[in-house]
């Protein structure tokens, strides 16, 4: 079932915003690298592999309905942040707008009768639910921890023993 161009125009917007994810997850982690969080920084460099997965599930969707992937430029990321919350309120932005992203894109789907295109963006809706909601809990958990040596130290821990990427 060929995609229209509507419809592959937006996927093709959708797999640039989920590289430039990637992309800025990768900056946030050498942030943490240098700042000597080894833990968090492997939990960016993660959440970056994940980002990029995302967009390979875009990208292939794309190709399997013969359509054209068309990749946009990515901008710089930021380098430079203020603190570790500053870092992951950076993320959960992001993560909010990649959310109201797929949002519209379902809403397109829905416009352009796409009915081909609502499973895989029924997984990223609750994708999407899951992202803000790890974000919100690591913000959560840096607030209790109030910048304290002992506790940022265990959450940067915790947050370096994630596993690998299996999406």
């Amino acid at each position: 079932m060929q995609i229209n161009e509507t419809m592959n125009a937006a996927f093709n917007d959708q797999i640039t915003m989920e590289l430039q994810a990637a992309h800025n997850y990768l900056a946030m982690g050498a942030w943490f690298e240098a700042a000597g969080f080894s833990g968090m920084a492997a939990w960016m460099h993660a959440q970056s592999a994940e980002e990029t997965v995302h967009a390979m599930k875009f990208y292939q969707f794309v190709l399997d309905r013969d359509g054209t992937v068309a990749l946009g430029a990515l901008s710089a990321p930021s380098a430079e942040f203020d603190s570790v919350v500053s870092v992951f309120e950076n993320g959960l932005t992001q993560e909010r707008a990649v959310s109201a992203s797929i949002n519209n894109l379902y809403g397109l789907a829905m416009e352009q009768k796409d009915f081909a295109s609502l499973p895989l963006l029924d997984w990223f809706v609750t994708e999407q639910i899951e992202e803000e909601a790890t974000f919100s809990q690591i913000l959560d958990d840096l607030a209790l921890a109030d910048g304290a040596a002992q506790p940022m130290l265990f959450l940067d821990r915790e947050l370096g023993a994630r596993g690998a990427v299996a999406e």
